[in-house]
């Protein structure tokens, strides 16, 4: 299995405007995971004005020249735009392309489509029927984690309509995530508001539960779907890591005993990260209404990102910190392919300058780093999570 690389393209071609990625950035990045023998897919997943499309082939002809291995778009004049500048690069149809039945997979497989990610409405009857009708290779990717939307597979207009900021071209406001105040008039006296009872912030009337079937995960991978996709948002490394070894984890275990596959370990990982309410959605029924988060907030009162290791320096790690650490501190290093972190107590801290003792360290600036001791072997990129 080749690990692969997603990539969110850059700012104004994806649905990730905010990434601050421009094409020498992307060039850069393409390189380097190419370099280490990764995949790499890049998403140029916006619906397109006529006005972008010079840009559009522009960064096509760029990805069909470093040979990325897949593009990830939505609209179909974008299609069109990669099958005639990058004639070499496999195209993937995103979910925000709403593809919910196989007569809509037949379609993109007769345009050129080589994967296709499915909508999140889906059921897992409807996903079933899908699986049965498709081309045959034809590959099909869905979601089994993450935010969800309140527009259609995140086909959204309300950022646009309330803060003229367009979802379908990456600069998402979540307005889904506010808080509103609700009034009730009576038609006898129009015009005359009377607000109902919330709360101090109102209510998070569209405000939705993340998306998670880690329970389901037999079920998908008998359907023979191709790809599992997290979505992760700007998510942070923290985030990541510990959704994807909880996932990777599941899958590994299932393919080894899947009589005895037993979820609780990979979603007490998943529990430890900071989520909303966690849903199964349309999955195992497509009448669920308990997928609407009224608070409207994340949680996780228990773990934060602590940092992650630079380098081993001598008897000491070099340590990225994310949040505040102080001697004393209980930390779980997460380690990639095992599912249950190991934890150890912060017994010192040294400056990463000095190599003075000290007791404590605060994230004051960016790429803020310490020198810890860690009672385990541990590499560079690994993450240290800290219990509150």
């Amino acid at each position: 299995m080749v690990p692969i690389v997603y990539i969110y393209g850059t700012s104004k071609l994806s649905l990730r405007s905010r990434s601050q990625m421009d094409d020498e950035d992307l060039v850069k990045t393409v390189k380097y995971a190419k370099k280490h023998g990764k995949k790499v897919y890049v998403a140029m997943n916006i619906f397109a004005w006529d006005e972008t499309y010079e840009e559009i082939k522009a960064q096509a002809k760029i990805l069909n020249d470093l040979q990325v291995d897949g593009v990830i778009v939505s609209d179909g004049g974008v299609v069109e735009a990669v099958k005639e500048v990058a004639p070499n690069v496999e195209i993937h149809i995103s979910t925000q392309a709403n593809t919910v039945s196989y007569h809509t997979c037949n379609f993109w497989y007769k345009n050129g489509a080589k994967r296709v990610i499915l909508g999140r409405e889906l059921s897992k009857d409807q996903i079933n029927e899908i699986m049965k009708n498709k081309p045959k290779d034809l590959e099909i990717e869905m979601f089994v984690h993450g935010a969800l939307c309140f527009g259609y597979s995140g086909r959204c207009f309300l950022s646009e309509f309330l803060a003229n900021r367009s979802g379908n071209l990456g600069d998402c406001a979540q307005a889904c995530r506010w808080a509103f105040n609700l009034y009730a008039e009576d038609r006898n006296h129009l015009g005359e508001l009377m607000p109902l009872d919330t709360d101090e912030n109102g209510t998070y009337i569209f405000s939705s539960k993340d998306l998670c079937l880690m329970k389901e995960l037999p079920e998908i991978i008998q359907m023979g779907v191709d790809s599992l996709k997290i979505e992760g948002r700007l998510k942070t490394q923290y985030y990541v890591a510990s959704v994807v070894n909880a996932y990777r984890n599941a899958i590994d275990a299932i393919y080894e005993n899947p009589e005895n596959y037993d979820y609780t370990p990979y979603l007490k990982e998943l529990e430890k990260t900071k989520t909303r309410g966690l849903t199964t959605f349309y999955f195992n029924d497509r009448n669920n209404k308990d997928f609407q988060d009224y608070s409207g907030r994340q949680y996780n009162s228990d773990y934060e990102f602590g940092g992650k290791i630079i380098q081993k320096m001598d008897d000491k790690f070099l340590i990225e910190i994310r949040n505040k650490l102080s001697v004393g501190d209980t930390l779980e290093l997460l380690i990639p392919g095992q599912i249950k972190p190991i934890e150890f107590t912060i017994h010192d801290l040294w400056n990463d300058e000095t190599g003075e003792p000290i007791p404590t360290v605060n994230p004051g600036k960016v790429g803020q780093k310490v020198l810890l001791s860690i009672p385990f072997e541990g590499k560079e990129g690994w993450i240290l999570r800290r219990k509150k």
